[in-house]
C-alpha cells in the first residue's frame, strides 16, 4: 500500500511540474517574451549578442527616398487588383504546451468569408471607416487600412507601431486579446467619393454662379433702388457701345481746324505786313482836319518846310508854301513828311513793319495833292 501511494504522489507531482511549466510558458509566449521561453533556452544568448550595438559607418548609409518608380515585386501579379480584400494572418498559429493540455481554451479558428463580410457590415454599421482612425485621429484617404475581427479599423502602419511600442497584440480600442487582421478599402472608396462630391459641388457652384451673373445682367430686379441701378448701368452700356460703334476722329478734326486757323492767321498777318489796313476817303479827310489843327509847317525829319495841298493853302504862313516844292505825304497816324525823307528812313529802318518815326506805330500813307 505504502509503494502504491508514492507511486501516486510522484505522478501527481510530475503532472503538477507539467502543469506550471505550461502555464508559465503560455504567459510567457502571451507577452511575448521570446528571450525567456522554456521551449529555445539557447536561443537568449543568440538573440543578446545580435541586439548588442555595432558602429555603423555613416558614409555608407544612404537615405531611402520613395519615388514611385520602384518596380513591383516578384509575387505580385500583374492584373492583381489593387481594391482586393484579404486576411494579413491566414494560418493560426501553433498551439502552446499548455493548449494543448487543455489547460488554457485555444484561440478561435480563422474567420470565413460569410463571417468577415458579417465583421464588415457591423464596422460599416457604427461608421468605422467613416471616421477618422483611433491612434492617429487621421482620415484614412488612400492608405491601407485594417479591419480586425472585434469590427474596428485602423491604419495598418498605425495598428503595427502600436503593437510595437505596446509589446502585445490587443485591439486599442476593446483590448481583446489575438485578434484577426484583413486587409479593406472601405475607407479609401469613400475618400473618393467625398472628393468627387466636392469636384461635382464645386463645378456645379461655378455654373450656378454664371448662370445667376447672366440672370443678373438680362433681368431686372424687382427692388426699385436695385431696378433703376440697372436701367442706368444698361443705359451707360448701350451709349457706349454706340460711342464705340462710331468710328468718330474728334481730335484729328479739331487739330485740323487748329491747323487751318494757324495758316489763316499767318495769311492775314502777311497781308497786313504788306498791305497794311484799309482806310476810306471819309477817314482820310478826317484824318486831313486832324492834321490841320497840329498846324504842321516842318517836316520832322529833315526840318523843312513842307508842301501842303490847296485846301491848307489858306491857314498857312506865304513863306512856307514857297519854300520847297517836294511832295508831301500824311500818314494815317496823321503825320506828315515829305515822300523822299520818308522812303529814306523806311530804307534806313531795321523794322520789318514800317513805323512812323513820330509815333512809332504802323500807318497807311498817301501822297497830298500839291499847291498849284
Amino acid at each position: 500500500m505504502q509503494k502504491k501511494y508514492y507511486k501516486g504522489s510522484s505522478c501527481k507531482q510530475e503532472s503538477v511540474a507539467l502543469a506550471a511549466v505550461a502555464l508559465q510558458d503560455h504567459i510567457l509566449y502571451n507577452l511575448q517574451l521570446k528571450n525567456l521561453s522554456l521551449a529555445e533556452p539557447f536561443q537568449s544568448k543568440a538573440q543578446n549578442k545580435k541586439s548588442t550595438y555595432k558602429p555603423v559607418n555613416k558614409e555608407n548609409v544612404r537615405a531611402l527616398v520613395d519615388t514611385g518608380l520602384r518596380k513591383a515585386s516578384s509575387h505580385q501579379r500583374e492584373n492583381e487588383d489593387p481594391e482586393q480584400e484579404y486576411v494579413l494572418d491566414p494560418c493560426p498559429q501553433p498551439l502552446t504546451l499548455a493548449q494543448k493540455l487543455g489547460l488554457v481554451d485555444c484561440p478561435a479558428l480563422p474567420l470565413t468569408t460569410e463571417e468577415w463580410e458579417h465583421v464588415k457590415q457591423r464596422s460599416m454599421k457604427h461608421g468605422h471607416s467613416v471616421q477618422p482612425c483611433a491612434i492617429c485621429r487621421e482620415e484614412f484617404a488612400l492608405q491601407p487600412q485594417v479591419l480586425l475581427s472585434c469590427s474596428h479599423v485602423f491604419h495598418r502602419a498605425c495598428l503595427k507601431a502600436f503593437e510595437r511600442f505596446a509589446g502585445k497584440k490587443t485591439c486599442p480600442m476593446c483590448r481583446k486579446m489575438q485578434y484577426q487582421t484583413r486587409v479593406i478599402h472601405d475607407g479609401a472608396r469613400l475618400f473618393r467619393i467625398k472628393c468627387a462630391t466636392r469636384m461635382q459641388a464645386c463645378w456645379r457652384g461655378y455654373i450656378v454662379r454664371k448662370w445667376y451673373k447672366n440672370l443678373r445682367t438680362t433681368v431686372p430686379p424687382k427692388d426699385p433702388k436695385l431696378r433703376k441701378r440697372f436701367f442706368e448701368e444698361k443705359f451707360t452700356e448701350i451709349c457706349q457701345r454706340l460711342l464705340n460703334s462710331y468710328d468718330n476722329k474728334v481730335d484729328k478734326l479739331f487739330s485740323e481746324i487748329d491747323s487751318t486757323i494757324a495758316a489763316s492767321q499767318t495769311m492775314f498777318q502777311q497781308l497786313d505786313k504788306r498791305l497794311g489796313p484799309f482806310t476810306s476817303e471819309v477817314e482820310w479827310e478826317k484824318i486831313q482836319m486832324q492834321a490841320l489843327r497840329q498846324e504842321i509847317v516842318d517836316c520832322p525829319i529833315c526840318i523843312m518846310p513842307l508842301s501842303h495841298p490847296a485846301c491848307l493853302h489858306d491857314g498857312l504862313p506865304q513863306d512856307s508854301h514857297r519854300s520847297c516844292s517836294r511832295k508831301t505825304v500824311l500818314l494815317s497816324c496823321s503825320h506828315m513828311f515829305h515822300n523822299s525823307c520818308l522812303q529814306a528812313f523806311e530804307e534806313f529802318s531795321l523794322v520789318e513793319t514800317p513805323v512812323c518815326p513820330l509815333c512809332r506805330s504802323g500807318y497807311q500813307k498817301k501822297i497830298l495833292n500839291m499847291l498849284a
